[in-house]
């Protein structure tokens, strides 16, 4: 089979018509079966192409024809393959990216030395500076001895490299290079522009270097950016491999290298699972304290909820189904927000308050610059995976958007952290609660969780700081809990008619202010579980602004910023993982109310009534 013929040239000639132009070359290149990438400016012409000679020789017959391309001179090299996989004729601004204006190199050209004189030169040994214009991982691969390398990871940051060059550079011969030589053609000006004094460019690049005179002087192999990777002195391919992910040159045997996958790692760039999810839940963390500074929800801001009619509502009127359903509001504020048409049917059309609800209906509340109560956003990330999404959940801080709520919360701000995913919790814990709190990515991964919870094959592990001293170091309450809720969301004991509900307590320390830690495990996930077994006990949680001691309710439901905490943290969870399926466990260090005193002295344990 022919071998293939690879082309590269440029030209800066100002250049007219691209449009018609982009489309005949492409016509030439497709008929010829030719590959690469050919790139149109106002300022000129640069391309890489690569096919059967004739095939080439027939597109530079076309290329010449445009008046400013007369006579070009490309430089060629053979290869047995293909380099290229499809063909682009593409219409840019520049046909370098180099991003600085005035820069003309075909009224102002920096002069040029041929191969030739540079080798008479190096072969002298007069002093000069060799300055490799090219990308350091082009450089890595070769480049001539003792050449000084700009720096720069693209080239678009060669003019603030220049800028740290020594400054004794500007009096001195400066010869620059690179692989073809076009990035001089625009670096040689405008080093020129700075001061330097006696700045030239070698003609043709390394590429014709190579073609004139061979390797001398020079060590290693030139890049090219095609699949061809690195070029001996000879021009020919030299073996080498590029990591596409981190642009390395790799060696054979770093190709052979399991940790090489193409267009996704090699050695130098591979990150194991456990690397890339710590470096993510790094990101998220940042991401986390910038999407809460400040908080989302106490900026104000125009907020529209919508409120779904129950089959229980079915029937009422407007103003009744409201009070039912969001009891916290007062019946005063529905007035004034239907009167002022901020209920809104399913079509935002102002509604009446005589209206009557029906099974189904949606309607929405309008709240012209609305602000929230603000929160603890204080969220820090325990774990994450492809799957799932541990945190240590702080508090105040809802789970849900929910009556004041709903920017505010700890679910609305993971989904703007982990946009375009919406992160979805696996369970409840209280905004007053601290602790372990399992998110799952995907509704996928949500299925093989959540039921985790719902059949109570998750363990849950708890502290608690109660009022009172258990007379038992070990003890169990398995009153059944009311499914409604009553005043102010509360729930309570219902013999009757509750759902059952069991929770095994152990005294880990009975403190001499009259407060006892414990342990605690709920082996079912009724709401407020925890904190009505232990308000039925006569041993209400620390803190709990509505389980109060003596069998009383308080009049609010969530804390704000700054009170004293309830105390109650999730410390571990420990569940199936849903795609290892292994049991997997996770622990939120405790707070402070939870720090037992070892040098206290210990409380006897009351006597039983």
């Amino acid at each position: 089979m022919p071998r293939i013929t690879n082309i590269a040239l440029y030209r800066f000639a100002p250049l007219a018509d691209l449009k018609p132009l982009r489309e005949h070359l492409t016509a030439v290149c497709r008929d010829g079966n030719l590959k690469g990438t050919i790139l149109l400016s106002t300022e000129g012409v640069n391309l890489f192409v690569a096919g059967q000679r004739g095939d080439i020789d027939r597109l530079l017959t076309e290329l010449e024809a445009v008046p400013g391309l007369e006579n070009l001179q490309p430089k060629f090299s053979d290869s047995d393959d293909q380099p290229f996989t499809r063909m682009l004729v593409k219409i840019k601004k520049e046909i370098i990216p180099f991003g600085v204006p005035g820069i003309d190199p075909a009224r102002d050209p920096a002069p040029k030395l041929s191969p030739r004189e540079l080798k008479e030169l190096l072969d002298a040994g007069r002093p000069v500076t060799l300055l490799d214009t090219r990308n350091q991982f082009e450089v890595e691969l070769g480049t001539f001895k003792n050449a000084l390398p700009i720096g720069i990871a693209h080239f678009r940051e060669f003019p603030e490299a220049v800028g740290r060059l020594p400054e004794e550079m500007k009096r001195q011969p400066v010869v620059m290079f690179c692989t073809g030589g076009i990035r001089c053609e625009k670096a040689g000006p405008f080093m020129r522009r700075e001061g330097f004094e006696h700045v030239y460019q070698l003609d043709g690049g390394i590429l014709k270097y190579f073609e004139e005179c061979g390797g001398d002087h020079y060590e290693g192999e030139c890049f090219v950016f095609d699949k061809r990777v690195g070029l001996e002195a000879s021009l020919e391919q030299s073996g080498k491999g590029l990591c596409f992910a981190c642009q390395t040159p790799l060696t054979s045997d770093e190709l052979a290298d399991g940790r090489y996958v193409e267009g996704v790692s090699c050695l130098h760039c591979f990150r194991s699972s456990e690397e890339i999810h710590s470096r993510e839940m790094a990101e998220h963390q940042t991401a986390i304290v910038r999407v809460t500074s400040p908080l989302p929800g106490s900026v104000p801001y125009e907020n529209v909820r919508p409120i779904s009619v129950p089959a229980d509502m079915a029937g009422r009127p407007l103003l009744d189904f409201l009070g039912g359903i969001l009891k916290h509001v007062p019946p005063e504020d529905w007035r004034t927000a239907i009167a002022a048409g901020r209920l809104l049917n399913a079509n935002h059309d102002p509604v009446t308050a005589d209206r009557v609800v029906r099974e189904g209906e949606l309607y929405f509340h309008r709240q012209p610059m609305a602000s929230e109560p603000d929160v603890n956003a204080d969220v820090h990330i325990l774990h994450e995976d492809e799957a799932i999404i541990v945190l240590n959940k702080p508090a105040p801080l809802p789970v849900h958007p929910c009556g004041r709520f709903n920017k505010n919360s700890l679910q609305m701000i993971l989904r703007e952290v982990y946009a375009p995913q919406r992160p979805r919790p696996s369970h409840r814990l209280d905004a007053n609660t601290t602790g372990v709190m399992v998110f799952t990515r995907t509704s996928q991964f949500a299925k093989l969780v959540q039921p985790q919870f719902e059949r109570g094959t998750v363990e849950k592990h708890y502290l608690a700081r109660v009022q009172g001293h258990p007379s038992e170091d070990v003890f169990t309450c398995d009153a059944p809990i009311r499914d409604l809720a009553g005043e102010v969301g509360s729930r309570g004991v219902d013999p009757e008619n509750g759902l059952p509900a069991r929770t095994d307590f152990c005294v880990r320390q009975r403190f001499a202010d009259g407060t006892a830690l414990l342990d605690v495990r709920p082996h079912t996930g009724r709401t407020n579980q925890i904190r009505v077994h232990l308000w039925h006990l006569d041993f209400p949680i620390v803190g709990d602004p509505m389980y109060l001691r003596g069998d009383r309710l308080g009049e609010t439901q969530t804390l704000a910023v700054g009170d004293p905490p309830l105390c109650l943290h999730a410390a571990r969870l420990t569940f199936t993982h849903p795609v290892t399926n292994e049991r997997v466990s996770y622990e939120a260090t405790a707070p402070s109310w939870a720090e037992e005193n070892p040098t206290a002295e210990p409380m006897e344990r009351p006597a039983s009534a």
